[in-house]
């Protein structure tokens, strides 16, 4: 399930994306416009900035923008960002990957050949989807 960091995450990049203005936007106006708690917001912007998809502006004028365009922004990266893996069990993860202790021998494993499909299904959607893909489908 998709955490609440990382749909809030995905509301706010869409926000920024649709920005006609391309000036910074202050925190609170996204906060009120996407209904997110502003402090959840702001952390979760610190991590989006951290990671280089945002920058930020400080004093009058200041706020948030993108630092890359919508269209080079994968959903994918932003996922791995605020939710971590994509892969739903660690053995089938191609970033974070993790032997299963109960596991003994992968390729013959009915879960993990299960969980390499649902990875790839996945991923295929993610990474082929872009922020600008998003607010396009709104």
């Amino acid at each position: 399930m998709l955490s609440r960091k990382t749909k809030y995450g995905l509301k706010a990049l869409s926000y920024l994306a649709r920005n006609i203005e391309d000036a910074p936007v202050q925190i609170s106006v996204i906060s009120t416009s996407e209904n997110i708690s502003l402090k959840f917001l702001e952390s979760i912007l610190l991590t989006l900035r951290k990671a280089g998809f945002l920058g930020s502006k400080k004093g009058k004028g200041g706020g948030y923008y993108l630092m890359k365009g919508p269209e080079d922004i994968s959903i994918a990266a932003v996922y791995r960002v605020l939710e971590g893996p994509i892969a739903l069990v660690p053995c089938v993860s191609l970033n974070f990957y993790e032997k299963c202790v109960d596991c003994p021998d992968e390729d013959h494993c009915s879960v993990h050949n299960l969980m390499v499909e649902v990875r790839d299904s996945n991923l295929k959607i993610l990474e082929n989807t872009s922020l600008a893909d998003l607010i396009t489908k709104e």
